[in-house]
């Protein structure tokens, strides 16, 4: 009887019905080992939380880890972007260039690419601080977790003018 109310607990009142549903792996499939594990238990070692807020669906977090060069280009990282949800956990391969000429986040919403070029060390506001923060955790990992507002001065020392536009492109991918 459970197993069948696990199958069929698709919408909210089924799910209250028969019981909570399987939790979610990290790939967002159920780990049949344990049905009841929750998303803050499969964190992976190293994971640096960016930002952890609750919601009325429960808890969410924003974390980054292995950063690492990119083998095609000296100049960029990659670094793995975390994305728990209280339904369970997304995960995103990210690609920073870290050159104080032309630092960017190259990230997908849906389909499309964003580019955004950033400007380590100028200003940082609600509108670029998760950018900043993955930036900095993928391009200079001992500052990972740090406010990148606090950073500026870091930032002009390593090479960067502080004084470049930050803007986004959004290149949109083929529907197939």
């Amino acid at each position: 009887m459970a197993a069948a109310c696990r199958r069929f607990a698709l919408g909210t009142a089924l799910a209250l019905v028969c019981g909570p549903a399987a939790a979610q792996t990290s790939l967002g499939v159920p780990d049949p080992n344990n049905p009841f594990r929750n998303p803050e238990e499969q964190r992976p070692a190293g994971l640096v939380l960016l930002r952890e807020w609750q919601s009325m669906e429960g808890l969410h977090a924003i974390g980054v880890y292995d950063a690492k060069p990119d083998p095609r280009d000296p100049a960029a990282r990659t670094i793995v972007v975390w994305l728990e949800e209280p339904t369970g956990v997304k995960l995103a391969v990210e690609t920073l260039r870290c050159s104080p000429a032309a630092p960017m986040r190259l990230t997908r919403r849906g389909r499309d690419l964003l580019i955004r070029e950033l400007n380590p060390g100028g200003a940082v506001t609600a509108a670029n601080r998760l950018d900043h923060q993955i930036w900095w955790a993928a391009c200079f990992p001992e500052q990972a977790g740090k406010d990148p507002a606090s950073l500026s001065a870091l930032a002009r020392k390593l090479g960067y003018s502080g004084t470049l536009r930050e803007q986004q492109q959004v290149l949109p991918g083929n529907a197939r």
